[in-house]
This record gives structure tokens, sequence and C-alpha cells, in this order.
């Protein structure tokens, strides 16, 4: 995969998790629990957030060994859950990793995008 390309995909992955993040900004867990408009945009989020995780995986093998950092499977396996099991997904694991698990993800992604831009 082109340097460009996986930086392409990083930033997918930041900027669907920050969107995902954002759409539960000053919500609590109990309103989400009960607004389908907001859990389904932020599925559709995670779902991105998973399907540039699984475009890297299989287009650059290395990367994912060299970030291990990230929980590569975790992501994919959430994107899975969602696209193929929607109706299995507990709603308050989502909210769990939208509120906890992202802004640490975002801030990986970041640490990532720049490592790879001076090349190292």
């Amino acid at each position: 995969m082109s340097r460009e390309r996986l930086l392409e995909h990083v930033d997918r992955m930041q900027e669907a998790a920050q969107q995902a993040f954002d759409l539960t900004e000053g919500m609590s867990q109990e309103q989400f629990l009960h607004d389908i408009r907001t859990q389904l945009a932020v599925t559709m989020s995670l779902v991105l957030v998973g399907e540039a995780a699984a475009r890297i995986s299989a287009g650059d093998p290395g990367f994912i060994q060299d970030h291990q950092e990230i929980p590569w499977t975790r992501i994919k396996g959430m994107r899975n859950l969602i696209v193929h099991d929607y109706y299995r997904a507990e709603l308050p694991v989502i909210w769990q990793t939208v509120r906890t698990d992202l802004p640490a993800l975002v801030s990986q992604l970041e640490n990532v995008r720049h490592w790879r831009v001076q090349g190292e």
C-alpha cells in the first residue's frame, strides 16, 4: 500500500472516531440509549473506523505489527458485529467504547500519523 493511501486510511479512522465521540458530546448514557438517530450515526461511524482498519490490515500488515498499541482486532471485530449482527450489538458497550476508548484511539492515530509523516 502506498504511503499516501495508508495515511488516507489513518485519517479516515481518526475522523470517524472523532465524529462518533462528537455525536455523543453532552449526552448521558441514558439519553444515548433512547436516541435511535444518534445510535445509528455512532454505529455507522464505528463501521467506518473498522473498515479503514481492515483496509490497513489487508494492505500493510507490517504497519499493524509496528503499531500494536492500537487494538486493530477489536476495532475490526466491532465493525463486523455491527455490520453482520447489528441487533446483537450491546448499546451500553458501544456507549462505553465511544466515550472511553475513542479519545485514546484518536490520540494514538495522531501519533501514528506524525510518526509516518516523518518517515521513521
